[in-house]
């Protein structure tokens, strides 16, 4: 081999392992690099503003039946539980459960001779001082007698008088009659039982017409009329029933901003009970121009209700007064105007003055 070529061959393998050792390093090198050049199209500009694309009604005044619809509680017209005035123990009882009775009818004896005995010994001693006093006054006439001594026997007279009149008063507490007419209810005692004022004997109930109380929103004070007819059911009857409002509480309660409202209806038929749970429907007439909007859409706070209107393209948080509800709408009493945009959908998203872009629907 000629020298020139054996120098030319070992210089090209000694550049080939030093291509080998640098070609690695330089990959490395120039990775990091070429990274940076594929993330740079990532960098954009700022975004554009966000927009809310959702759906929404415009509000249009509408034909409403102005009812309200609430609960309330039959209560007996007349209601008193029956209990002895004095202890004693009872030697007669003179109804049934569970019947009607009338007004001063007997209901129980209690043991009362030693309050007769004692009546009969006082009026035995006001006789003897009353034909004491009259031969006294025939005395003081003549002189017999001073005064003083006739004027001690008129007092005495009337100390009898009034020992008479209470034991008199005593004597009628004995026999408990009842204070009204109506129906008995469980009888919880005796012939022989001793009961003290405390004792509940019975209950008697007057139930020929009953009484509902119920809780109204005080905005409605005007509709509250006595006099006004209103619609209820009791549950587990399919009939509906009639009452008229008897009275309204004078001042609304402070906590609930509502009136306590009493109605009165007919029983005598005894279809209903008391203590039975009503539905009530009160008629408040018909309003022309009724701004109505679907439940869903009235956003509630803490202090108050919101609803989300747009205008020119932008969401507005309204606060609103609401009034009667049914099943899917709410009467807007305040708040918003007949041609205003309504979002029904998205308001957990909106935010004030965010873009919005709303598909009106019916």
């Amino acid at each position: 081999m000629v020298p020139g070529e054996y120098l030319c061959r070992e210089m090209r393998t000694h550049i080939s392992r030093i291509a080998r050792i640098l070609l690695p390093v330089a990959g490395v090198l120039l990775l990091p690099g070429c990274k940076e050049k594929k993330q740079a199209p990532a960098a954009a500009g700022p975004k554009g503003p966000k927009v809310l694309h959702a759906e929404g009604i415009v509000v249009k005044p509408v034909v409403f039946q102005d009812n309200y619809t609430t609960t309330g509680t039959l209560l007996p017209n007349e209601e008193v539980s029956v209990m002895p005035e004095v202890s004693g123990r009872i030697t007669s009882i003179s109804f049934k459960e569970g019947a009607e009775v009338r007004q001063g009818q007997v209901l129980v004896q209690l043991y009362n001779e030693d309050m007769k005995a004692q009546l009969q010994k006082l009026r035995a001693q006001r006789e003897l001082q009353v034909k004491i006093k009259g031969r006294q006054a025939a005395l003081l006439e003549v002189g017999g007698i001073s005064q003083q001594e006739y004027e001690t026997t008129t007092t005495q007279i009337q100390s009898i008088e009034a020992d008479i009149a209470y034991a008199e008063a005593q004597l009628r507490k004995t026999t408990i009659s009842a204070p009204f007419s109506g129906r008995t209810g469980i009888r919880n005692v005796s012939v022989g039982a001793v009961v003290t004022p405390a004792t509940v004997i019975t209950t008697l109930q007057q139930t020929g017409q009953l009484k509902m109380d119920m809780n109204v929103p005080e905005q409605y004070r005007s509709e509250l009329k006595p006099g006004k007819h209103l619609r209820f059911t009791v549950s587990g009857q399919a009939d509906t029933f009639t009452a008229t409002i008897a009275a309204t509480e004078p001042t609304a309660n402070s906590a609930t901003r509502t009136v306590k409202v009493r109605a009165v209806t007919d029983n005598r038929n005894n279809k209903l009970g008391a203590g039975a749970f009503t539905h009530i429907v009160l008629p408040f007439g018909q309003n022309d121009q009724a701004l109505m909007v679907p439940s869903q859409a009235v956003i509630p706070t803490n202090r108050e209700k919101m609803l989300a209107v747009v205008k020119n393209g932008k969401a507005m948080m309204t606060p609103v007064l609401l009034g009667a509800r049914t099943s899917d709408k709410v009467q807007i009493l305040n708040g918003i105007s007949t041609g205003d945009t309504v979002l029904v959908t998205g308001i957990m998203q909106v935010k004030p003055d965010m873009q919005v872009e709303v598909r009106v629907i019916e």
